[in-house]
């Protein structure tokens, strides 16, 4: 009901007036400008914009919270690749193993399937190389780097240390020569990759490292043997 309307029938405001409303009260008496609806909807949107402005400004992050960061990004990668990078090897020393004639049978007999969890340990079977792939990294310069340090390591375990055990498991299985050349050069092709994403990662620590002038380590990636 409008004011004008209440002022138009004083019958209805006797009504009102045991409810303690002054029926004297000039009918358009303007209200205070805090109670008025337009201006708390403007106090609003004011209010709103204002978080939002101060929560999209870039957050200072001090240089040694920023190391802090890179750190904890390598640790991850180590604790995520150390199944594969502890299986690769052990590929290698089962390989060189099953070249020995001295080699027990029952420990030849064994080979085979270890070979197989080294195969898992670089595949993304492995939970522990999914959650590498899904390493997240700062958004600063330094952190994209180390973004594609994490894509490095996750290439040199689920392709060239996968592919290298892959040869291995065909190669103790005495394959037939054309097999075993081809097994031979897909093991030196995986070895010569291993080698270059591991310099890529490296460069790729140096340059977040410069960037942050920092010293982080590298992580940790066995060198595997070439010319098997």
């Amino acid at each position: 009901m409008s004011e004008q309307n209440v002022t138009d029938r004083p019958s209805r405001i006797g009504a009102v007036v045991g409810f303690g409303l002054d029926p004297h009260r000039p009918a358009k008496e303007r209200r205070v400008w805090y109670r008025r609806r337009g201006s708390l909807l403007a106090l609003v949107v004011a209010a709103i914009l204002a978080v939002t402005v101060v929560t999209d400004l870039p957050q200072h992050t001090s240089r040694a919270a920023a190391i802090a960061q890179e750190n904890s990004v390598v640790q991850a990668i180590n604790t995520d690749a150390g199944s594969c990078t502890f299986s690769v090897g052990e590929a290698f020393r089962l390989y060189h193993d099953a070249q020995s004639p001295s080699l027990a049978a029952s420990n030849r007999m064994r080979i085979p399937g270890l070979l197989r969890d080294d195969q898992a340990a670089c595949s993304f079977t492995n939970n522990d190389i999914f959650n590498l792939s899904g390493i997240e990294t700062p958004g600063s310069a330094p952190g994209r780097e180390l973004s594609q340090a994490v894509t490095t390591v996750t290439t040199w375990t689920t392709s060239d240390a996968l592919a290298a055990i892959i040869a291995i498991e065909t190669l103790v299985d005495r394959p037939a020569p054309t097999a075993k050349a081809k097994a031979l050069a897909t093991l030196d092709k995986a070895e010569r990759y291993a080698a270059e994403d591991r310099a890529k990662l490296h460069a790729e620590i140096d340059t977040a490292n410069r960037l942050l002038h920092a010293h982080i380590a590298y992580p940790k990636l066995p060198v595997l043997p070439q010319g098997s």
